[in-house]
């Protein structure tokens, strides 16, 4: 199998194109604008049998990538390994800019980055030796069997995101990052490959250009025009030219997956870093039997989840920035290979018990109506239940918020917490509970019981999922760690704790809950 293919061939490039107003990775357009017409098609002669510094021998010319570079299979004589060689003319100084890239990636080693063995300067050519990766691109990938299913497109994004928080760690924007240089390996290993050094490389951009990347793998859509035969197909825009939502594209996208990559890609949102959206997608990426759909999962006592490689994102961006003030800062959205004819998403082979359908087990929405959400405040006036009805009206939009508190809540401070209960109306089989707040920093957890809350509620009630203190993102997930969930009548959602109000000017305390999802078997 071949390496990778990244970007279009030299002679039908793609031309430079940004997201929604976000500069974006186009494949090689810096570093291709900046080649001479000569360089651009006087690509340097290098041929099978090539003995290159005395040590690479050139085996097989892959392709020639949108920088008018060519890619080639080779071996390293002296190691007897198997290596991608990278070469272009002239050399000097209108190569520094890929020199100068791979020396900084190769200071950096992660399983997720492709490994840079050398960088050589000869004048009239140059090239980067780097390690070999069998497999395939994500665009070939796409482009072949089509848009990947929901859990791999988050397992792909989440690979690249580690390797771009690596990189960023070292003080290196990747400035290159979309389907071509995008490598899934056989080994099961996502590999990013071909930094760039270019001056407009940023890091917001290598942030926004993974959620290009899981666009992408969605809908086989890339959300930044191109021109060119080969180039990416455009995403569907209105007559706005607004960009159409994955779910607008493909049926069959879990919704926090919707918001996670629409929330990337849009301009007026805050992003997180990559660390933070590698966090976030670390809780997605796992295999099904133990995801608990949404931005982090609060089962302390679910064994360790199995990563699936690379078969496997939840949040929208809320959750992701919300990871980035203390780690996160996305928006109230929520952190959390496509079929074009809109049809359903690949089914999820599950091995129901007899008889039983995998549908009748899988776990379903509860619709909730305002009369059956109370304020729980056991310890104070109860006089914060303006707009209360809110946190369950489906609407990522509104909120219910607490009052403003000079003292937080916890040891020490004004009261031990509030919150709110819910009345499911008859005992149900809770299987996760999703929180959506509009801040990170918060401190929660949730009970669950068959008798009216009280005082003694928070004593007598079962936990379900673990407490989460000072929690740096915006979207909770609690989930049941039993095998069967329990059947509970009555849930408490219990604040222990707030952020300072960014927007106050006072220092004060205070919370808001945009939304409470229950999910029941």
């Amino acid at each position: 199998m071949t390496q990778v293919d990244e970007g279009q061939p030299v002679a039908e490039k793609a031309s430079p194109a940004a997201f929604e107003d976000t500069a974006a990775a186009d494949p090689g357009a810096e570093e291709s604008a900046a080649l001479s017409a000569d360089a651009a098609t006087e690509i340097p002669a290098g041929r099978p049998g090539d003995l290159l510094a005395d040590r690479y021998r050139l085996e097989e010319h892959i392709n020639d990538d949108s920088a008018g570079r060519q890619v080639w299979r080779g071996v390293d004589v002296m190691l007897l390994r198997p290596v991608a060689v990278v070469l272009r003319a002239p050399g000097g100084d209108s190569a520094q800019e890929m020199l100068a890239a791979a020396v900084t990636a190769s200071r950096v080693v992660h399983p997720n980055l492709i490994g840079v063995y050398d960088a050589i300067d000869e004048v009239t050519r140059a090239y980067v030796v780097r390690e070999w990766i069998e497999g395939v691109s994500l665009r070939q990938l796409v482009e072949g069997e089509g848009a990947l299913d929901p859990d791999r497109a988050i397992s792909t994004a989440h690979g690249v995101a580690e390797a771009v928080s690596a990189l960023h760690a070292s003080g290196m924007a990747h400035g290159n990052v979309h389907p071509g240089t995008v490598l899934l390996a056989d080994d099961g290993r996502v590999v990013l490959t071909d930094a760039r050094a270019a001056a407009t490389a940023t890091t917001d951009g290598d942030v926004r250009a993974i959620g290009g990347v899981l666009y992408y793998s969605l809908t086989e859509q890339w959300p930044q025009r191109e021109a060119g035969a080969t180039a990416l197909p455009d995403a569907v825009r209105d007559e706005y030219g607004v960009l159409a939502a994955p779910r607008q594209v493909r049926a069959g996208i879990p919704t926090h997956v919707d918001d996670l990559v629409y929330d990337l890609l849009d301009a007026k949102v805050t992003l997180p870093s990559a660390d933070v959206l590698a966090a976030e997608l670390d809780r997605l990426d796992v295999a099904p039997e133990e995801r608990s759909y949404g931005t982090l999962r609060f089962s302390d006592s679910l064994p360790e989840p199995t990563r699936q490689a690379p078969r496997k994102l939840a949040y929208g961006v809320a959750a992701v920035v919300a990871l980035a003030v203390v780690g996160l800062a996305l928006t109230a959205r929520a952190l959390t290979g496509p079929d074009d004819s809109g049809s359903s998403a690949p089914p999820v082979t599950t091995s129901p018990s007899a008889g039983v359908s995998a549908a009748a087990s899988d776990p379903k929405p509860l619709a909730l109506a305002a009369a059956q959400i109370n304020l729980f405040d056991p310890q104070g006036e109860r006089n914060e239940t303006d707009g209360l009805a809110r946190a369950i009206d489906g609407k990522r939009t509104t909120v219910w918020k607490t009052h403003h508190y000079n003292q937080n809540f916890g040891p020490g401070g004004i009261k031990s917490g509030m919150g709110i209960w819910i009345d499911l109306g008859s005992p149900q089989a809770v299987t996760d509970v999703t929180v959506s707040l509009d801040a990170i920093g918060a401190s929660a957890r949730l009970l669950g019981g068959n008798t009216a809350p009280d005082a003694t509620s928070l004593t007598t009630f079962t936990p379900i999922g673990g407490p989460l203190d000072e929690f740096n993102g915006s979207n909770m997930i609690f989930a049941s760690s039993d095998e069967d969930a329990p059947k509970v009548r009555y849930l408490i959602l219990w604040i222990t704790g707030m952020p300072k109000d960014s927007d106050d000017g006072q220092g004060r305390y205070q919370i808001g809950v945009q939304e409470i999802a229950v999910r029941v078997k």
